[in-house]
């Protein structure tokens, strides 16, 4: 198979059948659509190149610069296109947490800019956010920025509706499948696939998977950020549903090991929320004799994850397993475990401990000089837990307030430091939101 560039190679990624004694369901034949086998290595490839190629031809050799709000997959795709036409690109985030896609970008030649957002903290006090700052001054005139927009852009879905949701049901024949299953990103593969399922078989049902609360799986958001995605839309889906970091780590070994497919932690995700779901189904087709099938999408490969496994399961890369003190603890046993307070009793506490209480920001660095509680010491929250590895940080005779973006993860990491024998631990309730909304000070670093 010949091309003239890599470019042409980017789709008609294989559709291949999941063995049913691997996924147990007897009665619904579940298949993988492999996007990770586009030429740049993920389902973003498509839509990359969908939303860059209006602004490539006529930039191409000018001092333009292709700007992306991703620091994934998208990214890594636009870094590669904009350097095929001679331009630049720059990725802005909140914070790269994957140091693999970090690293890559870089052998790229992106230019990276870390900017707290509000992905990360819901506002820090600013007035205007500063990824919305950034996102005003691209659509300035006269910019020398080429903004492809994959939060917001339809051409995002639109590639999916052009070229994966079609492919899907060639290679089934022409056959819709009675089930789509998706990660919920930037919402641009469900949007555009669903539709055109729907076109073909209104019936068609969607489940759409996303983070659990308070926890990271990359490519994923959770069901409170989906929201401030423009593209995603709840219609779309017949059922949302969180899938754990741990479970798309088990679902991403079940692939790599039994599959032969080489899959990161999204279509790992993907699989497990799939199977987990359709056995209830495959449960009610007992005795009818009637077969359903179903479709996943594998987005990227594992090789960018190694340091997202080491972190979460180092057992599995040959290293020994040290069990987290908040390893399977849920939001309610979290809730019933820690003890929170409100902003006015945290600033009672402030003012009147003794000893004082040592407050931790659990925020990215760029949110916390932006704007913090004064006095209290910045520890992102995956190093915290990183810390908890090890015992208690901090000695029992120090009382500690946690606050992270809206008191979520800060509550989590509470528990888990109860759990470890400290006597006076305490989550900052509603987080660093709740405290500028009770108009408590921040200052800047």
């Amino acid at each position: 198979m010949r091309y003239d560039s890599v470019i042409e190679a980017i789709g008609n990624t294989p559709l291949v059948r999941i063995d049913p004694a691997v996924h147990g369901l007897r009665h619904i034949d579940l298949y993988a659509k492999l996007e990770m086998l586009n030429p740049f290595g993920s389902v973003k490839d498509r839509p990359a190149w969908h939303m860059a190629r209006p602004h490539l031809t006529g930039a191409a050799g000018t001092d333009a610069t292709v700007v992306e709000l991703s620091s994934g997959n998208t990214a890594k795709a636009l870094a590669l296109l904009a350097g095929m036409h001679g331009l630049k690109f720059k990725s802005v985030t909140n914070r790269m947490r994957v140091p693999e896609i970090k690293e890559l970008l870089l052998l790229l030649g992106a230019e990276i800019e870390e900017l707290p957002g509000q992905s990360e903290c819901l506002d820090p006090m600013d007035t205007d956010d500063p990824l919305t700052r950034f996102h005003q001054v691209l659509s300035e005139p006269g910019s020398t920025y080429l903004h492809t927009d994959q939060y917001f852009n339809p051409r995002n879905a639109e590639a999916h509706a052009a070229g994966t949701g079609p492919e899907i049901v060639k290679d089934l024949d022409g056959r819709v499948p009675d089930w789509f299953v998706a990660c919920v990103g930037t919402a641009g593969s469900s949007t555009g696939v669903a539709r055109v399922l729907r076109e073909h078989d209104p019936d068609v049902r969607v489940l759409g998977l996303v983070a659990d609360k308070s926890d990271f799986i990359p490519g994923i958001r959770t069901i409170d950020e989906v929201h401030q995605v423009g593209l995603f839309d709840p219609a779309t889906y017949d059922t949302l549903a969180a899938v754990t970091s741990q479970e798309a780590i088990d679902g991403m070994v079940t692939l790599i090991r039994r599959c032969g497919l080489l899959s990161g932690p999204t279509g790992g995700a993907a699989y497990h929320g799939a199977v987990r779901h359709l056995r209830d189904v495959d449960a009610e087709l007992d005795g009818t004799g009637e077969r359903q099938s179903a479709v996943f999408i594998v987005c990227d490969r594992a090789e960018s994850y190694l340091s997202y496994v080491r972190l979460r399961r180092p057992e599995l890369l040959g290293r020994p397993r040290r069990d987290h003190p908040s390893r399977d603890l849920s939001g309610t046993e979290a809730r019933a475990e820690a003890k929170a307070v409100g902003p006015d009793e945290a600033r009672r506490w402030i003012a009147a401990g003794e000893p004082r209480p040592l407050v931790v920001d659990l925020r990215g660095p760029h949110a916390y000089a932006a704007l913090h509680i004064e006095g209290s010491v910045n520890i992102a929250d995956e190093l915290f837990g990183e810390l908890l590895r090890g015992g208690l940080p901090f000695s029992k005779r120090t009382p500690v307030l946690l606050a992270c973006p809206v008191g979520e993860k800060s509550l989590r990491h509470a528990a888990a430091l109860t759990r470890l024998g400290h006597p006076d631990v305490r989550s900052l309730e509603g987080g660093i939101v709740a405290w500028r909304d009770a108009g408590a000070p921040l200052v800047r670093e």
